[in-house]
């Protein structure tokens, strides 16, 4: 049975016993945990004493205003509060607005209204807390995929069809690329195109969070669950509920909360430090990670159980150094770019720039591109771009090797692993750009069969015939 007020505690103020009752009945059947009240000083000593997530007030009541208890403010922060006004009485609702209430209904209104006035302070409560996580986003509407990304593209474009048909409780998605190679900007894209386009997206990066708030920070906290606890406080699942949730490095989390995270992808609900009520959250989350998510595995670092759960949809982001000529077109996007915001004549690449960009390993992916870019149009006169700094760039790229070295002398083996398979990709994917595709001949190079070549080409599958 689908409960969309499940977990939430309300209160109703109102002074018809009738209508009270009735109010309460029908958000008792959504699924929320409702106390009702007759009076102001009733509700004084109810927010006193609990924590509401909304509150329906009257104004005209007894012993008062209802909007009495906004000029106190009797409620916690966190509570949203909405007004129930007769005809007439408009003006009692404006000034309820004006004093902090978040929406109203007008009397008499069918009861039928009532979850989607929940909703709606719901989104109003979410957006506020979203603001806070809100990413400064770069124009990326032209994100640029070139041919190197064609597959990736191919991919996303898998994931939002899928998304499309399933409509609501989207499965996660998770990108993997090493630092620096755009998996912010391809989490912003999918929501961006998706279907909740015009929800949230809240972003967190996971390796930033403290380790005694972080659980805080994602599921949200009551008042006096610990010692700073001075009110309720939604928390990032629940401020995403709707839209999409991007876990950047998630792995930094500790096996414990990675635990609270799994439950609330597989669950749809999530419990707040210091609560005890399950609280549902429809948030599509999106995961990256510059890591081995198998070896972390391996090593106990990761929960094998999350891992699984995530691995639907998974997008990997290849580096830099392995697009080619690519790298050309999108570091001249990126110097149009940079012109324009500088307000600087445009500049374009020279040759010798464009060789040293080809032989450059870039280990900071497009992230040092753009760096590169912006100090060579601030500090580089002339309209051509020479980035002379690549060329003495030996600890960390190859533009003065010889060409016919493969090995950088500065290569070390990353802690979690090397990849050999992506190795030989690379070896028979430069073989056959030498070659302009032909199979033969990147065989020769390589001193290998031109059947070994298709099988690698194939994805590693084995070729027949």
């Amino acid at each position: 049975m689908n409960e969309p007020l499940s977990g939430l505690t309300l209160l109703v103020l109102d002074d018809e016993p009738l209508l009270r009752k009735q109010i309460s009945a029908h958000l008792e059947r959504l699924g929320a945990d409702v106390m009702q009240v007759a009076d102001v000083a009733g509700a004084r000593r109810l927010a006193a004493d609990f924590d509401f997530d909304f509150a329906f007030l009257d104004v005209n009541l007894p012993d008062g205003l209802g909007t009495d208890l906004l000029k106190e403010k009797v409620f916690r922060p966190a509570t949203g509060v909405i007004v129930m006004t007769a005809n007439g009485g408009i003006g009692g609702a404006v000034e309820a607005m004006r004093l902090g209430a978040i929406d109203y209904l007008v009397k008499p209104f069918d009861p039928a209204e009532l979850p989607l006035v929940v909703r709606r302070a719901q989104h109003s409560r979410q957006s506020a807390r979203a603001i806070e996580h809100r990413q400064s986003k770069p124009d990326d509407d032209g994100f640029f995929f070139g041919s190197a990304l064609g597959g990736v593209h191919t991919q996303l474009d898998k994931i939002l069809a899928a998304d499309r048909r399933m409509g609501e409780h989207l499965p996660p998605v998770l990108i993997v690329g090493e630092t620096g190679t755009g998996k912010s900007t391809i989490a912003r894209w999918l929501h961006r195109n998706g279907p909740r386009a015009g929800q949230e997206l809240v972003e967190v990066n996971c390796s930033a969070l403290p380790e005694n708030l972080a659980e805080s920070e994602l599921f949200g906290h009551e008042r006096g669950a610990f010692t700073d606890a001075k009110s309720a406080r939604l928390g990032l699942f629940e401020a995403a509920s709707g839209g999409s949730l991007f876990l950047d490095e998630l792995p930094s989390l500790s096996p414990g909360l990675q635990a609270k995270v799994l439950t609330a992808i597989e669950d749809a609900k999530i419990r707040r430090v210091g609560g005890n009520k399950a609280i549902s959250v429809d948030a599509r989350i999106i995961a990256a990670t510059n890591r081995d998510l198998k070896a972390a595995v391996a090593a106990k670092e990761f929960r094998e159980d999350l891992y699984h759960r995530l691995d639907l949809y998974r997008v990997v982001i290849p580096p830099l150094r392995d697009r080619g000529e690519d790298v050309l077109k999108l570091a001249g996007r990126l110097i149009t770019a940079t012109c324009r915001r500088h307000r600087v004549s445009e500049k374009r690449i020279s040759k010798p720039g464009s060789a040293r960009m080809l032989a450059y390993l870039w280990p900071g992916n497009v992230r040092e591109l753009m760096h590169e870019i912006e100090r060579a149009v601030v500090f580089e006169e002339g309209s051509e771009l020479d980035f002379p700094h690549l060329s003495g760039a030996a600890a960390s790229g190859s533009a003065s090797l010889p060409a016919t070295e493969w090995f950088n002398p500065a290569f070390r083996y990353p802690a979690d692993g090397f990849s050999l398979d992506q190795a030989i990709d690379r070896l028979v994917k430069r073989a056959l750009e030498q070659t302009d595709g032909n199979v033969s001949g990147a065989a020769r190079l390589l001193g290998v069969t031109r059947d070994y070549v298709r099988y690698r080409m194939d994805g590693g599958k084995r070729v027949d015939g």
